[in-house]
């Protein structure tokens, strides 16, 4: 099946790559255009956050889209929750009405309590400080989810999900992706935040966050203007976390 995509998506399909990251970071650096986009069936070292292998066995889909948004590169965070977002409209029309979908900080999608996707950044800066290309990475596991993972993963055919390949999960994606994209362009980041918080995994609940050198318990009340997790810790001040890894109570039973 050939996605069909907006003209803006330039689509490079590919049958494996080492990852579509490294494919697209190239393509970016060598002045490929905003809406490159890098589709391949297979992975060899597919990647998430902080260098965590990703498994990217035939049947899910990976892809890598190059972006030049005319921003300071402090609000590239931003776009990870825009393609979490994206993710999640997208595959709601596939799966059963009664499957749940939440978005986990900073970038990951659930659904029914277990992994079934991640987006990954990588930005590089213009001589003014300015981005002058981002690249979002997503991971989406259609037919099959790798175990034995930090947090529980599944797939969508796995959550009841049928007759789905790759493409139609990519048509879904970028469907969703492209208007919310204008949109932030234009308003920035409330109505993403805003948007985002409404299906927010353990808003409201107490959580841990594993940070490098800790461990963190508290509420999850909230992000802050800029993507951050605040974490309300008793007897203590709100704490504000822009980079860790959040972990649900309701994981561990899973």
């Amino acid at each position: 099946m050939t996605p069909r995509l907006a003209p803006f998506f330039d689509l490079i399909a590919l049958d494996g790559v080492t990852s579509t990251n490294d494919e697209a970071v190239g393509l970016a650096a060598a002045g490929a255009g905003a809406g490159t986009l890098v589709w391949a069936r297979t992975q060899t070292k597919g990647r998430g956050r902080r260098g965590r292998s990703w498994s990217s066995p035939e049947g899910n889909l990976y892809l890598s889209l190059i972006l030049r948004p005319p921003r300071e590169a402090a609000g590239a965070a931003e776009l990870a929750f825009l393609a979490a977002i994206a993710i999640g409209e997208g595959i709601a029309p596939l799966i059963p009405p009664s499957a749940a979908v939440r978005y986990k900080w900073p970038n990951d999608v659930l659904l029914n309590g277990r992994k079934v996707a991640g987006v990954l950044l990588e930005t590089s800066l213009g001589s003014k400080g300015g981005l002058d290309w981002l690249v979002i990475g997503v991971g989406v596991n259609v037919l099959r989810f790798p175990t034995g993972t930090d947090y529980p993963a599944t797939s969508m055919v796995a959550e009841g999900a049928e007759g789905l390949g790759p493409a139609r999960v990519l048509e879904g994606f970028c469907q969703a992706f492209l208007p919310w994209y204008q949109r932030w362009q234009d308003e920035g980041f409330t109505g993403v935040r805003q948007r985002w918080l409404g299906r927010a995994a353990g808003i409201g609940e107490t959580i841990e966050v594993r940070l490098d050198g800790e461990t963190l318990s508290g509420i999850f009340i909230g992000l802050d203007g800029a993507g951050a997790l605040i974490l309300r810790r008793a007897g203590k001040e709100d704490r504000r976390i822009s980079a860790g890894d959040v972990f649900l109570p309701a994981a561990a039973d899973r």
